[in-house]
């Protein structure tokens, strides 16, 4: 039987979900706040720093991926390589656009 495949995030794993975790809590808050009627201003403030924390969680993994599966995959040669440049080409458009 083979191991399971691991990402390139796999070593930061718990610091992730550590971090997903805080970014959830902010997002109850931010509900909260709006059961609450709280000024408007307060909590766009709120949802710009979760955003914030989304886009920081986004470009760590995005950074993992290109020096775990990235790497690897452009070292081994073939058309994996190409695969996976074009796939993280995607996804940094994404990131870009959002």
């Amino acid at each position: 039987m083979s191991e399971p495949h691991q990402h390139g995030y796999s070593s930061n794993k718990a610091a992730h979900l550590k971090r997903m975790a805080r970014i959830e809590g902010q997002v109850r808050g931010i509900a909260r706040m709006i059961d609450e009627d709280k000024y408007c201003i307060d909590v766009l403030t709120q949802v710009s720093a979760v955003t914030k924390a989304l886009q920081a969680v986004s470009l760590g993994l995005l950074e993992e991926h290109m020096a775990h599966c990235v790497a690897n995959a452009v070292a081994a040669g073939g058309d994996e390589g190409a695969a996976k440049l074009k796939e993280a080409s995607a996804a940094i458009a994404r990131l870009v656009r959002s």
